[in-house]
């Protein structure tokens, strides 16, 4: 185990999955800013880079590490975890919220005017948007790097990049309004649902992004560069 404080956080996930439970614990971010170290992503949260090291390391000792490394998986084998992982759930998922958000609102918007409109909405077009991110990938992105195309991947891996920082800051826009996804006292059982789903799509999210972002475009593009 080689984590120092410079080491990039995006490295740390990528070399060792289950310590993305420890950044996520602490909402250190590890897709689309993955590029920062670990000592700049402790400083951003007032965190102390020595103490999640140590929390890491102990994370990974008291665990057998099953997950697969998918930075040495064929790539094809991860286009495919990708898609029935992530796509797939997504296409269910997303309209479930949606569908709670908006229910939320209508029964109990009074309650927090200034919040659950707006989530309901941010909701609403994270799900348009993420739609057609995939629908992007499926169609023209992932085919393309099945096929090994060399000089036609670099555009779309971009557009697909940046489309991932809306995504993420969609997921911390819902973040503070949910004040954290803390429950607001006498919620109802949808109400409740509502938050903890959306606690959990941003954890697969953040998953989801940094195994395209961090493992699979890069080395799409290194294969294309060879």
């Amino acid at each position: 185990m080689n984590i120092e404080k410079q080491t990039p956080v995006a490295e740390i996930a990528t070399q060792y999955p289950l310590a993305t439970r420890v950044l996520a614990r602490h909402q250190i971010g590890y897709c689309c800013e993955g590029g920062k170290s670990l000592a700049e992503a402790c400083q951003k949260r007032d965190l102390d880079v020595d103490t999640i090291i140590a929390e890491i390391h102990t994370e990974l000792e008291k665990t057998i590490d099953s997950e697969k490394r998918w930075d040495q998986t064929p790539l094809n084998e991860l286009i495919d975890h990708i898609l029935t992982t992530y796509h797939e759930s997504l296409r269910e998922e997303l309209p479930r919220l949606e569908t709670m958000a908006r229910r939320v609102e209508q029964v109990h918007g009074e309650k927090m005017p200034l919040v659950l409109p707006q989530l309901a909405q941010v909701v609403s077009d994270l799900r348009l948007e993420l739609e057609q991110h995939m629908m992007k990938e499926e169609q023209i992105l992932f085919p393309l790097i099945r096929q090994g195309e060399s000089i036609t991947i670099e555009c779309p891996i971009k557009v697909m990049q940046q489309e991932h920082d809306s995504a993420s800051a969609a997921l911390q826009h819902i973040r503070e309004l949910t004040n954290n996804y803390t429950v607001p006292d006498g919620a109802c059982n949808t109400w409740q649902a509502l938050w903890h789903g959306l606690a959990a799509l941003e954890q697969d999210l953040q998953h989801h992004i940094h195994l395209e972002n961090n493992i699979l475009f890069p080395r799409a593009l290194k294969v294309a560069a060879v």
